[in-house]
């Protein structure tokens, strides 16, 4: 960082990226083991700052807005999930280095990278007080010091981390169609059968037996009786008779989904030539 400060400087600091967008406050501190300098801070992000991502301190800046890291809102919402519990492991390290594009560090002698987490409580704490307490209790000279430094720097030349890829396999919704429903007309013949009613003359005829008093004569005549009779009418009407609709259900089903993914292995080649894989 163009400045240097203490960790306790960088809890609860904005973090901004290059564009000046706001990734959140920070977290915890993680220092290295070397330098005992801020290497990685975690972001809290998320709703009420519920999560905390990884970020790290490489070429960042600090001023009155925050602090300014190099990598972008993207990367760091993309970040590995990683627990931020007060220490990093080989695996997790190598995951956040691989992903911000990041040079690994050498590991230690113990085999854990050179990163050590600091938290709220104890910002600034590293290993150098430790080892002054380890010396003043041996007693040892310093010829015996740099013995043990040579042979754990001979160790940690050794040292090689071999990495792996594994298939991440989640779910999106797309979509697979479209469908549509739709009504339309269509004539057909329809035949009822409907009673219907005439009128028809029938003569009645009834003898007269008394005819006194009654006068009669030859003569023509007529009467005109109205015959009636019904006939069908057909008229339409349009009524509702049945409703429709689309609805959607969801169906699981399990599928099988197979990538190839790469992964290190070592080697190991003595002076004869022989190999041995592991």
């Amino acid at each position: 960082m163009a400045k240097t400060m203490q960790p306790q400087e960088l809890i609860d600091s904005a973090v901004v990226d290059p564009t000046g967008n706001k990734l959140g406050k920070v977290g915890n501190v993680y220092l290295a083991d070397a330098t005992h300098q801020p290497e990685w801070i975690t972001v809290k992000t998320g709703l009420f700052g519920t999560k905390e991502s990884f970020v790290p301190l490489s070429g960042a800046h600090a001023d009155k807005d925050g602090v300014h890291v190099r990598v972008d809102k993207e990367a760091v919402s993309d970040a590995p999930r990683i627990d931020a519990d007060g220490h990093l492991s080989v695996e997790e390290s190598a995951q956040l280095y691989k992903h911000y594009g990041l040079p690994m560090p050498r590991t230690s002698p113990d085999g854990r990278m050179d990163d050590k987490a600091q938290g709220r409580g104890r910002p600034g704490m590293d290993t150098a007080g430790a080892g002054k307490g380890a010396m003043g209790g041996t007693g040892r000279g310093k010829s015996g010091m740099d013995a043990d430094a040579g042979k754990k720097n001979r160790d940690a030349e050794h040292t090689m981390t071999r990495s792996e890829e594994r298939l991440n396999v989640g779910t999106e919704q797309v979509e697979t169609g479209h469908v549509r429903l739709r009504k339309y007309v269509v004539t057909e013949e329809q035949q009822i059968t409907v009673p219907v009613s005439h009128e028809e003359v029938r003569i009645e005829r009834e003898p007269i037996t008394n005819a006194r008093g009654e006068r009669a004569e030859i003569s023509e005549d007529e009467q005109e009786v109205i015959l009636h009779a019904e006939k069908p009418v057909v008229t339409k009407e349009t009524v509702p008779v049945e409703r429709a609709r689309l609805k959607t259900e969801t169906v699981t089903e399990e599928q099988t989904v197979s990538g190839k993914v790469r992964k290190e292995q070592f080697e190991v080649t003595d002076d004869d030539g022989k190999h041995r894989k592991s």
